[in-house]
């Protein structure tokens, strides 16, 4: 599987952000969580329905986005 397949961008889900799975995670919450400091593990460890894998899309994604790669294209 793509990594980039586990984010998808649903109008009914989180009002249409990016998101893992289509669960109620948005790609920016887990960006945050790293961002402060978090490691993988613990993401892991407290959120048991989320994968390592999910993680390694939301950096990707974020990568491709800031990179100036369209929203819709890379979900």
């Amino acid at each position: 599987m793509n990594l980039l397949e586990r984010i998808t961008i649903n109008p009914e889900v989180c009002h249409g952000k990016p998101c893992v799975r289509n669960m109620r995670w948005p790609v920016e919450v887990i960006i945050d969580m790293l961002g402060s400091g978090m490691s993988t593990e613990e993401i892991l460890e407290d959120h048991p329905e989320l994968e390592k894998e999910d993680l390694l899309a939301c950096l990707n994604f974020a990568r491709l986005y800031l990179s100036g790669h369209n929203i819709k294209s890379v979900a």
